[in-house]
């Protein structure tokens, strides 16, 4: 039996999560799976969205992978459209697509500024454009950003990336100032160095490990799933007057 929180609000509630295929997002969409949601995920890599389904064997409602590149917003928008359609209207939004592709800034063009930009931001924002109508015809909803902690301990290696997840916290307040009235709750959700799959091979090594015992309070070291608990509060009606705000879950780092 889990020790963590059920929350009963989630129940058959339609939920999109972008960048769900692999490393946080795949664990987003498995909670908010095993909380009874209706879940639509996107990402580009198809055989990693078969592998997590494939997975799921306890989950009663199967969750609905639709294959999208999150740059092309019209395949964005009709993706969240496709959800709606097999899902109902999306009352809770997780915008968590990135890429912390590493880049030196001599060698930043403007082609890949722009192509950073438009993974690590504006589908943030074209996402919730496309379900804010949704929202405010079932009387509210949830999105969540995801920011990152990486702006804010000064890490170098990914200007652009880090550019993007400091602007987050920008459009997080502007949009929920905008849609409050419409009982939409807007937050970022800002995990600091996470222990996915691609960071325990890329950069997790003895340095790594010496780095997270200096700076984290908590010796733990932060899990997908931590991140995921914190989505299912923010998407809860649990957080009802929770909007305007940055959760950081980085093991008190920052």
């Amino acid at each position: 039996m889990s020790n963590f929180a059920h929350y009963p609000s989630l129940a058959g509630k339609s939920v999109f999560i972008s960048g769900g295929t692999t490393g946080i997002g795949a664990s987003f969409v498995e909670e908010f799976a095993k909380q009874g949601a209706r879940v639509a995920f996107i990402g580009r890599n198809a055989a990693a969205a078969e592998g997590l389904l494939a997975e799921l064997t306890t989950i009663s409602r199967r969750p609905l992978f639709i294959q999208c590149d999150v740059t092309d917003t019209l395949a964005l928008q009709a993706a969240i459209a496709r959800a709606r359609e097999v899902n109902g209207p999306i009352t809770a939004l997780i915008n968590n697509a990135a890429n912390d592709v590493r880049h030196n800034t001599p060698d930043v063009t403007r082609a890949f500024w722009d192509n950073a930009i438009a993974i690590n931001l504006s589908h943030q924002f074209f996402a919730a454009q496309a379900v804010m109508e949704d929202m405010k015809a079932a009387g509210g909803g949830s999105i969540v950003n995801l920011g990152s902690t990486s702006w804010k301990i000064k890490q170098a290696g990914y200007p652009a990336y880090a550019t993007c997840k400091a602007a987050i916290n920008g459009l997080t307040r502007s949009l929920a100032r905008e849609l409050g009235p419409f009982n939409i709750r807007v937050n970022t959700l800002t995990p600091g160095w996470v222990m996915t799959k691609k960071q325990l091979e890329q950069w997790v090594d003895a340095e790594g490990e010496a780095e997270i015992e200096r700076n984290q309070c908590l010796q733990n070291r932060v899990q997908p799933d931590d991140v995921a608990r914190l989505a299912l509060f923010l998407a809860s009606d649990d957080s009802r007057m929770c909007s305007a705000q940055e959760y950081v879950i980085d093991g008190g780092w920052t």
